[in-house]
């Protein structure tokens, strides 16, 4: 049996990445997004801050997929600061799409998912859920957020067949990961001192966080519901010793 998978934010980052990991395990896809790649994927254009859009376009996947058994809620968005750097519309802002966007679109999307033999969710949370990071107080309070709201998922749902888990990825490699080295006063030091915060010495990569969430969705993780997997490079488990 084919599955068919939605993913939102699938135009850039680890969104692409996990579509583009799903094809080639044979699901097809969905990316929904403000810019939705074609080929080899259904493209389907929305914005998850707006209700009637997105229940559009959920309808217009599935209908398209023949059915909905697999929702990635990747779409989201970054936020520099402390918890006195950004005024409330910011809040409200990065709130309405890495929160209430997922909500939106996981409301949509539950009526397709109940009728599927291997129904999934898989949240993409963050490192910023568990640990302290400066200067991401806001961007950390929605990821805090969405690790409670996969925990309620999971519990409201796995009578219905509906698996509900997270991956929490360290700092990616990703398009924004990159705007924000772009905008450092120095950018090679910037991305050393991220390398450097990561026990690995590195970045996470969009593809490593898509093959978490790849197993997470997959029929293969039919006993995984209400957990968080972490792909940190070790940031959130290992506490080393200075090397000098």
């Amino acid at each position: 049996m084919t599955l068919k998978a939605i993913v939102t934010g699938g135009g850039s980052g680890i969104g692409l990445a996990t579509a583009t990991l799903l094809h080639e395990r044979g699901m097809t896809v969905a990316c929904l997004d403000i810019n939705p790649p074609g080929d080899p994927f259904v493209g389907v254009k929305c914005d998850v801050t707006d209700d009637d859009q997105v229940r559009t376009a959920v309808a217009e996947a599935a209908e398209r997929l023949g059915g909905i058994d697999v929702l990635v809620n990747n779409a989201g968005i970054g936020a520099a600061g402390t918890v006195e750097d950004n005024p409330d519309a910011e809040w409200q802002k990065v709130f309405d799409v890495n929160v209430f966007g997922m909500v939106r679109v996981t409301r949509a999307a539950l009526p397709y998912l109940r009728r599927s033999e291997h129904a999934a969710i898989v949240n993409t949370c963050s490192i910023a859920a568990t640990a302290g990071l400066p200067q991401r107080a806001l961007y950390s309070a929605t990821k805090g957020a969405v690790q409670s709201l996969t925990l309620a998922m999971a519990a409201d749902h796995v009578r219905e067949g509906i698996r509900v888990n997270c991956v929490n990825p360290g700092t990616a490699d990703t398009p924004w990961v990159a705007r924000l080295l772009q905008a450092a006063d120095d950018p090679e030091a910037e991305r050393k001192a991220l390398n450097a915060r990561q026990p690995m010495g590195r970045l996470v990569s969009a593809e490593e966080v898509a093959a978490a969430i790849a197993y997470l969705a997959s029929p293969e993780a039919g006993a995984t519901t209400g957990t968080a997997l972490a792909v940190d490079g070790g940031m959130q488990g290992l506490r080393l010793r200075p090397t000098n």
